[in-house]
């Protein structure tokens, strides 16, 4: 769907703020759109897990504006104005938009204009409908009600000059919905949650960054050698993808991995996608969900991470780049984290701390396993736990080295195994 205005909202930059507690505040008439438009806007907006504030028209009492109104548009990254026929008539819907400006000038909100059944014009030049509300409101206004009439118009000049959506009577209002939501999407970004325990990141990460390439046009694949957890279904990892890069959850699905091979192809050869396919041990997994470059539209990155890196030879990726154990310094930190919920060891625990270190040999889940274990132990535990380490081997750090041990081919475990024998 084509904007109705050449002009343009300022862009966003939403990480300039600390924190949103919305992702879109929707500013409508209830009488116009409440049981249509904007109910149907609504409800899509929450299957594609957006945070949407739907104003509730018991909160407006009264004259003026309730403040948890106020307070909702400032916390929302976007505010989506719909503007229909009686919309001029609601003091509320003028005061809020009022306030939505503002916060697009202060804040950089994000503001998508909605022109359901009404000419853009109508609502930039308030002409005809929208003239003859304006003019209601004049009648018998004393000065101080005229300076709130003249805040409305500004407000509702300067919205009216943005892109947008103009809905008429005839249009297809499923397809427009879908438009206004890829384009809140694009808006929003997606935030992953991360362990406040991370050690030793901002190193690697540097390397992996610049095994990406960002600025480089063409697809890359980018392989990870890494302990990880196991996972299995293709089927379900086809799933997977496409729901999350093309947003479709519980609208798109697949008979079989042949048909996801297919739908990938079709759906993604043209979109700029970044995907993450983590722990992969089987080269089918491969083939069936990162076949070949050709599936994803230029400037696309996939990460993929394994425990066996003859896999991405195979595969061809463009940069392998194999994880580091921790050094002493940043497996020191990690273990402290876990057993003192602090950086550096309590007092009286500097060097046991280090022989912890030095049995973990930087494994990262090591150390995070030994340190859980001895939070809030005393001196003479740690000393006995040591010992009991170097005699019988932890059962949950054996249980991650073994899944090293389960990757490997038959031939390679018959080779740890006489090197265990002869060690």
């Amino acid at each position: 769907m084509m904007p109705s205005s050449s002009s343009s909202s300022s862009s966003s930059t939403f990480d300039s703020h600390s924190r949103w507690s919305w992702d879109v505040f929707l500013n409508f008439r209830g009488k116009d759109t409440r049981g249509s438009f904007t109910d149907h806007l609504y409800w899509a907006l929450n299957r594609c897990n957006i945070e949407t504030f739907r104003d509730d028209e018991g909160l407006r009492k009264g004259e003026e504006i309730a403040p948890e109104l106020l307070q909702a548009i400032e916390e929302s990254k976007i505010a989506v104005i719909v503007f229909s026929k009686n919309y001029a008539d609601s003091k509320w819907c003028l005061d809020e938009l009022v306030k939505i400006m503002s916060c697009k000038e202060e804040r950089e909100q994000k503001v998508v204009p909605i022109f359901y059944h009404v000419d853009p014009s109508e609502v930039r030049n308030q002409r005809e409908i929208y003239k003859e509300a304006f003019t209601r409101h004049e009648e018998n206004a004393d000065e101080e009600k005229r300076g709130k009439i003249r805040r409305w118009k500004t407000a509702m000049r300067e919205a009216g000059k943005l892109a947008g959506y103009d809905v008429k009577v005839d249009s297809y209002e499923s397809e427009i919905i879908q438009d206004i939501i890829k384009e809140i999407r694009g808006t929003i970004p997606m935030v992953l949650d991360v362990n406040e325990n991370i050690v030793g990141m901002d190193s690697r990460l540097e390397r992996l960054v610049s095994g990406l390439e960002i600025q480089s046009n063409g697809v890359r694949m980018v392989g990870v050698c890494e302990e990880s957890t196991k996972d299995s279904g293709l089927h379900k990892l086809q799933q997977q993808l496409l729901d999350d890069t093309l947003g479709v959850k519980g609208q798109l699905t697949l008979k079989n991995i042949h048909e996801g091979v297919k739908v990938i192809k079709d759906k993604l050869s043209s979109k700029k996608v970044l995907v993450f396919v983590d722990d992969i041990d089987d080269s089918r997994q491969l083939e069936h969900l990162v076949g070949k470059h050709s599936w994803f539209g230029q400037g696309s990155r996939i990460i993929i991470t394994t425990r066996k890196k003859y896999l991405l030879t195979a595969h061809g990726v463009d940069y392998m780049y194999g994880v580091d154990k921790l050094n002493d310094f940043e497996a020191l930190q990690l273990l402290c984290s876990y057993a003192f919920k602090q950086h550096l060891p309590g007092k009286g625990y500097g060097d046991l701390s280090i022989q912890v270190v030095r049995y973990a040999d930087g494994l990262p889940l090591a150390l995070k396993v030994l340190g859980s274990l001895l939070f809030k132990k005393g001196v003479k535990d740690w000393k006995s736990e040591l010992k009991k380490l170097a005699e019988v081997p932890n059962n949950e750090i054996t249980n991650v080295l073994k899944l090293s041990y389960d990757g490997l081919d038959r031939t390679q475990k018959m080779i740890f195994l006489d090197i265990a024998c002869v060690s």
